[in-house]
């Protein structure tokens, strides 16, 4: 099924109406990085190029619509069981969080394609009982992976392990899904570093010492004042398996403050993290849809491989961010719809009369 809107679009607006609005069966990706249950309120600093984003990550009962549960409960009861015992063994805040989440993951089913891919990004706070709710609505059987993000920065704590890491859950539609193996960054540190190696130029080994020396064990050749070669989205480790092919573990660098990247927009993920999720799990003129756009970066990283993109924000910035990044990118770049209203299905679940669209059939699946 074609998508019923238009390649490079950008709605402000409720996701979830928006959602509701989009054909059946339309999209080949969808990657979002929503609100992670972290009880925080997030804005941007004045002065940045994000300067107004705002929003809140705060949950209790009275923000999830009564009308939600009735839904969830009716399309997908193992959901409905899952969000329940969540407001027993955590939080009332957490099972409101949960229907908010719930509601729109089915939605995102009902128009992901067949071969489709959903990669939802979260960290501990909530993603064991997202991927307990990921389960209820695409299958277990069809988790792929638990991918680790590892972003360098650790926390600060002096009673508990640092934590530097958040988690990607990788779920398809079904056993017929897109796939593409891709490889670690060994090329592009070849490129990089070849002056300062002989031998093969192959990078081999791990860091022997954090003062700015890398040790090369095949080569065995050190490279000193390492961090004035760097870049800002590096980040060291043992070489041997991350440069061959990518496992379930991304080494990509938090957007530091210098960095050029850096828009000051609150969770602002890398280009690199989302540029690996996109290539992963699509091929060049598929439709990926990011419904918490945000600053757009998974639109650009899209963009950038061939990619048919849309995404969905509550903020207007979201358009503007993404032009302005995409000027940067690719001097000829096709027209950026930006759009307010919502979209009318037009497959074979007719939209109602007010355009919001109707709720997909049950969701069924072999436990």
């Amino acid at each position: 099924m074609r998508p019923n809107f238009a390649n490079r679009t950008i709605w402000t607006g409720d996701n979830l109406e928006i959602l509701r609005g989009i054909n059946s069966e339309c999209v080949d990706l969808i990657y979002l990085d929503p609100p992670f249950k972290s009880d925080r309120n997030y804005s941007s600093p004045t002065g940045s190029e994000a300067a107004g984003a705002a929003f809140k990550d705060t949950w209790s009962l009275d923000d999830a619509d009564l009308a939600w549960y009735g839904e969830i409960a009716d399309r997908e009861p193992r959901a409905y069981a899952a969000i329940e015992a969540a407001g027993v063994t955590h939080s009332a805040g957490m099972k409101s969080y949960l229907v908010m989440m719930a509601v729109r993951l089915l939605e995102m089913h009902r128009i992901l394609e067949p071969t489709g891919t959903i990669c939802v990004h979260c960290d501990p706070t909530a993603n064991s009982y997202l991927r307990i709710l990921l389960d209820a609505v695409f299958g277990p059987s069809n988790l792929r992976n638990e991918v680790i993000w590892r972003y360098g920065k650790m926390s600060n704590t002096s009673r508990n392990f640092p934590r530097n890491h958040d988690t990607i859950w990788r779920y398809t539609k079904s056993d017929n899904f897109t796939f593409n193996p891709i490889k670690g960054a060994e090329s592009e540190y070849r490129r990089r570093y070849r002056r300062h190696l002989s031998g093969n130029r192959v990078l081999y080994g791990a860091v022997k010492d954090s003062k700015d020396k890398l040790v090369l064990r095949r080569i065995r050749r050190v490279a000193k004042n390492l961090g004035r070669q760097l870049r800002d989205d590096d980040v060291l480790f043992d070489f041997d398996r991350e440069y061959k092919t990518q496992s379930d573990v991304i080494y990509v660098s938090i957007i530091k403050g210098n960095s050029a990247e850096r828009l000051g927009y609150p969770t602002q993920k890398p280009l690199g993290l989302l540029t690996r999720v996109v290539e992963a799990s699509s091929n060049p003129g598929d439709m990926v849809l990011d419904p918490f756009c945000g600053c757009a970066t998974t639109c650009v990283a899209a963009e950038t491989l061939g990619r048919e993109w849309a995404g969905i924000d509550l903020s207007p910035l979201a358009v503007k961010l993404v032009g302005r990044r995409l000027g940067h990118v690719r001097r000829t770049v096709g027209p950026i719809s930006d759009r307010q209203d919502i979209p009318k299905r037009t497959d074979d679940g007719a939209a109602r009369d007010d355009g919001k669209g109707v709720p997909g059939k049950p969701i069924v699946h072999d436990f």
